[in-house]
């Protein structure tokens, strides 16, 4: 005849054994890698996006600094990218564009006849970001496949043959990207819309 303290030893041996499996099953799933795991924190800030700038306006905005940003419900492309980063790391591209600048203002674009870094204007240019991305040792060959893009990515291309762009690629599906081209933030399947200049990867600020 089974005692009460044989069988409340055998519910605490089969409590054991499922909380060992149960244990072994989570360590068989392993948590994505601190790189996967930035860019998809990166797509999520650029994401958020979606439905709050509506307008594109690249007027010039005299801005605070730092952290300086014109009203989300408007913005040029550049702002995409500036937004995600200060949202999903704190990183603020507008000092850290404007500090690189001033150390080495002779290593940046000399398009808009600036004599000085302009501390409202200069990381809400598709250029400057690129310059500074590649000081930062973020840029990267553009593919051979388009299947190599990796959410998180930052694209430059060529609109036209003459008017920069810049954006995020999605973690949605290959060619999506999140960015703003004219109608505000969008999440469409656009990467390969027009000519690719760069391919950037800053996950470590």
């Amino acid at each position: 005849m089974r005692t009460d303290t044989g069988h409340a030893a055998g519910i605490t041996r089969r409590a054991a054994l499922m909380g060992l499996g149960a244990g072994l099953l989570l360590e068989s799933t392993p948590a994505p890698s601190a790189p996967v795991a930035r860019a998809a924190a990166l797509a999520a800030a650029a994401r958020r996006q979606v439905g709050v700038t509506l307008a594109y306006d690249p007027g010039y905005t005299a801005l605070a600094f730092p952290n300086g940003d014109v009203p989300r419900g408007r913005g040029v492309c550049t702002d995409v990218v500036v937004r995600a980063y200060r949202d999903a790391f704190g990183l603020d591209l507008q000092a850290l564009v404007n500090a690189d600048m001033r150390r080495h203002f002779g290593a940046y674009p000399k398009l808009w006849g600036l004599a000085r870094p302009d501390r409202s204007i200069d990381h809400r240019r598709v250029p400057n970001l690129a310059t500074f991305l590649t000081r930062a040792g973020a840029r990267l060959p553009l593919p051979a496949s388009r299947g190599a893009w990796r959410p998180g990515d930052l694209f430059t291309a060529m609109i036209g043959g003459r008017l920069p762009h810049i954006g995020i690629v999605s973690d949605r599906g290959p060619g999506v990207v999140i960015h703003n081209i004219g109608r505000g933030t969008r999440e469409e399947a656009a990467l390969f819309d027009h000519s690719l200049t760069g391919r950037f990867r800053w996950l470590d600020g």
